[in-house]
């Protein structure tokens, strides 16, 4: 036998097997970028586990950068070089305005799931009216943590109004307990009272978004806005803080707020997470309640939202990465982040309900949304937020900067980043 015949007889066997094998699946790798914090990697690592039984001609790695103000660099950088994964965490609102997505990202529009996400998240990781990220988690808001137990143990109410929230201060700090923690150690924690003011001032001004960041409106010179900075003083001066607020750390304030040394811890509902994981057995002694305003009738939760999922338009795999994305903003997909995160809100997925067993301050949240007494925070309807806010609020809340100079403090540091943007009219 010649080489030649042999040749053909070994490549006629080979396409006969592989006839027999059938069609040929083509596999996609896609690479996944998140932050390095614990909880972000488990969910991260729960959705890929569910999506390769979905897709198993799909493999998804995941990559991990750093966070704060070296992850901001990371993100920005691999966009403008070209080198971003192919799927990417990052924040909605301002900050995801500053990455230029119409230059940078690639548009979902058509994603089938989008048709059940909110429209208040679509409104933030939106740009020119198209839409580019998901929703990795559910809601947060802003407010004041309280212990039921004192509450109960006092006969007090749930405040609506300022004047009622510094009264019951008064019966708290009478009865020998802290009123209100404050912990500066971790100065991004002093900015709560300030920012969770938001649905209070959009209520007075509602404007207020449009004309900040047209440079038209100032904190020091809207007195809705200046009311934030004055809340700090209130409370400071009233003397109802724990004696080591300059020193204490944000795990400080939710150990005492769940062992009943301390009434009222103002926080993110992001605290739900270590508080379940460290205080199990208080958690259902842990209330919420929106921060109050001057009017009762004027009461509701400011929003933030989880960050989202985004496609660089620099992705050799854009149609496979959609699927991914469409596959998280799924009520199937919600339900995997649900499974093994701490639900901090409602669900931004229509049809993805809340367990039955949620935290009793994730109930005290839901009447809030259900009456649509909800707004976002202000850095999701303006790309504004100077950096240094929370040295600023540390010295309004310890007694060392009056709100009125704060105020114009800040709305120097908002000008010079206004600038650096090169937003219009600063």
């Amino acid at each position: 036998m010649t080489r030649h015949l042999k040749y053909r007889l070994a490549s006629a066997c080979a396409l006969v097997a592989l006839l027999a094998a059938g069609p040929s699946h083509a596999e996609t790798t896609l690479s996944f970028l998140i932050d390095n914090g614990p909880d972000t990697l488990v969910s991260a690592e729960a959705l890929v586990a569910a999506y390769a039984k979905k897709q198993p001609d799909v493999t998804i790695e995941i990559d991990q950068r750093p966070g704060g103000g070296e992850g901001d660099n990371t993100i920005k950088t691999r966009l403008a070089t070209g080198e971003m994964a192919d799927v990417f965490l990052y924040n909605a609102g301002s900050l995801f305005q500053v990455l230029k997505p119409t230059q940078t990202l690639t548009a979902i529009t058509g994603l089938p799931s989008l048709a059940n996400v909110s429209a208040t998240f679509k409104s933030v990781s939106s740009a020119d009216g198209k839409p580019y990220g998901v929703p990795f988690g559910t809601t947060m808001v802003g407010g004041i943590f309280y212990n039921k137990k004192i509450y109960k143990e006092l006969s007090l109410s749930v405040p609506k109004t300022w004047a009622e929230f510094m009264a019951n201060n008064q019966k708290i700090k009478a009865a020998g307990k802290v009123a209100v923690v404050q912990t500066y150690k971790d100065s991004w924690s002093s900015q709560i009272l300030l920012l969770s003011d938001y649905y209070n001032l959009q209520a007075s001004v509602p404007n207020f978004a449009v004309e900040y960041t047209a440079n038209k409106a100032k904190y020091a010179t809207t007195p809705a806005a200046l009311k934030g900075f004055e809340r700090l003083k209130d409370i400071h001066d009233a003397g109802v803080l724990n004696e080591d607020f300059g020193a204490a750390s944000y795990d400080d304030g939710l150990n005492m707020l769940a062992d009943a040394e301390a009434a009222h811890y103002p926080m993110l509902s992001l605290a739900i997470g270590a508080l379940k994981q460290n205080h199990p057995e208080s958690l259902a002694d842990i209330g919420f309640f929106a921060q109050p305003s001057d009017d009762a009738a004027t009461n509701g939760l400011t929003v933030w939202m989880p960050p989202a999922l985004y496609i660089p338009a620099s992705s050799q795999h854009i149609e496979e990465a959609k699927k991914f994305l469409d596959f998280v903003a799924s009520v199937e997909g919600c339900k995997v982040l649900m499974s093994v995160n701490t639900v901090q809100g409602p669900s931004l997925i229509k049809g993805c309900d809340l367990p039955t067993d949620v935290p009793a301050a994730v109930n005290d949240m839901l009447p809030y949304f259900e009456a649509g007494k909800t707004v976002p925070a202000l850095e999701y309807l303006s790309p504004i937020k100077g950096p240094n806010l929370q040295q600023i609020t540390v010295e309004v809340g310890s007694g060392m900067r009056q709100p009125a100079d704060a105020a114009a403090l800040y709305d120097d540091d908002v000008r010079k980043q206004a600038q650096q943007l090169g937003l219009p009219n600063w």
